[in-house]
């Protein structure tokens, strides 16, 4: 995972790559769990500069389709409902992995109100887990 390339989206236009040193808690928590298991600072080094000097991306359209354009392997985007949501209104996404627990929470952001028309899937693979989630991988059948 750390030495994977990252990207960071934000609304913000404001902000800058050089303002992330610590300031996600994953990174705070990977640090706090290096130092207190005696991890050296110059082998997390490396690693946490996959973290700390990401680029930041606020064109949501034009940033992905320039990923997907390139080569290399295919590209996971982790984040919110809201951020899910943008990449289903523009057509972004060719493979959904949708992971299903059994909880019911009574209200959330609908994951698929942005999409523009009727989205065609095909199940491609899906795994039942003993505590009951199932993790479902779509294939986006494109017209």
């Amino acid at each position: 995972m750390n030495e994977i390339p990252k990207i960071f989206f934000s609304k913000k236009a404001s902000i800058e790559k050089g303002n992330f040193k610590l300031t996600t808690q994953a990174l705070k928590d990977a640090t706090q769990f290096d130092n207190e298991k005696g991890i050296s600072k110059g082998s997390f080094s490396k690693s946490a500069s996959t973290w700390t000097n990401i680029p930041v991306a606020n064109d949501i359209v034009a940033d992905i389709t320039k990923l997907k354009q390139q080569e290399g392997n295919f590209i996971l985007a982790h984040g919110g409902a809201s951020f899910a949501q943008a990449l289903i209104k523009h057509e972004l996404i060719d493979e959904y992995r949708l992971v299903i627990h059994p909880v019911v929470l009574g209200k959330g952001l609908p994951l698929f109100s942005s999409a523009k028309h009727q989205l065609n899937l095909e199940l491609v693979s899906s795994t039942a887990f003993a505590a009951g989630v199932i993790a479902n991988v779509h294939t986006l059948i494109k017209k």
